[in-house]
């Protein structure tokens, strides 16, 4: 039964997380995109705090490498990678960004590579990196000639999104202060909404570019307390019971979600180019993961097996 659970809540998390790129979508027509971003997380980061106070053994951050576990997350988690996220967004199609940023896993052990030692690379590894490099690569089409054109630079925008998630996800693991994940979490979000208020004013953005309505509220109310804070409650649950391994996977079946409702939604076609693009890209994360998946999937199958009983 346990088995059955956790499909369900794993298909849960990808299609909130997955959808949740319709939403930035809609949301930009009535938001400023780094203020939508803020937003965001200043609902969502109420939300955490209130259940790291609920479940966590300290709700607060202590010492100096808790506040720069923090302090990581909330610039390179939250701030950098949403606002170069919300941005991007603007111009290009909410499957293509969600398959841009399903190579982030990718980047991740490029990044270990250089800060965690115990993290090797085999060749075969190296040849999944230039795959899903391939498959951004695909998914973007960049032009030399114009490489930073308005054509091309959203794509490249959202590329520095996954860059900037991946490297905060090193750099805490690198810094591995012990704080707990879900206190970690809810000061990050809180910290990076703030960073993203001020880049906002930075950027001369204001509240009254907003333009309310019922797209507004539901795409902020579904960002905020859906893909965030339910979505990152999800998270953790599955994190515990899966594993870091099995989880990544959401990243590859958020696209197929974001492909979906963006076409119900929005009318959005996914063209043949970011199919490609999201094909190499994921059998480029199975070669570089393919020791931890080959341990993963005997437990799997044990687990399938026990409930069937």
């Amino acid at each position: 039964m346990s088995t059955y659970r956790n499909l369900g809540l794993f298909l849960a998390l990808s299609a909130l997380w997955g959808s949740a790129f319709v939403a930035i979508k809609a949301g930009l027509a009535a938001f400023p995109p780094v203020l939508f971003a803020a937003l965001r997380y200043d609902v969502a980061g109420v939300v955490m705090l209130g259940y790291a106070a609920l479940r966590a053994d300290r709700w607060y951050p202590r010492g100096r490498d808790e506040w720069a576990t923090v302090a990581t997350g909330a610039v390179l988690l939250i701030a950098a990678y949403h606002a170069f996220l919300f941005v991007g967004e603007q111009g290009t199609t909410s499957a293509a960004a969600a398959v841009i940023v399903s190579f982030s896993p990718v980047l991740t052990t490029v990044f270990a590579r250089g800060l965690l030692p115990e993290e090797r690379l085999s060749a075969v590894g190296v040849a999944g990196i230039v795959l899903g490099l391939v498959g951004v690569v695909a998914v973007a089409q960049p032009d030399p000639a114009t490489l930073l054109t308005r054509e091309t630079l959203p794509q490249l925008l959202v590329f520095a999104a996954a860059l900037s998630f991946a490297l905060g996800s090193v750099v805490t693991t690198y810094i591995d202060a012990g704080v707990e994940i879900e206190t970690m979490e809810a000061w990050s979000m809180l910290g990076g909404a703030g960073l993203m208020h001020l880049l906002s004013l930075g950027l001369g953005e204001s509240f009254g570019a907003i333009t309310w309505s019922p797209t507004a509220l539901w795409s902020l109310a579904y960002l905020s307390v859906g893909a965030s804070a339910a979505g990152f409650l999800i998270y953790f649950d599955l994190l515990e019971r899966l594993g870091p391994v099995e989880i990544n996977l959401v990243s590859y079946v958020a696209p197929l979600f974001a492909a979906v409702t963006g076409f119900l939604f929005l009318e959005e076609v996914v063209d043949g180019w970011t199919a490609a693009g999201f094909c190499c890209i994921f059998v480029g994360f199975v070669l570089i993961k393919r020791r931890a998946l080959g341990r993963e999937i005997p437990r799997l199958r044990a687990a399938i097996a026990g409930s069937e009983e």
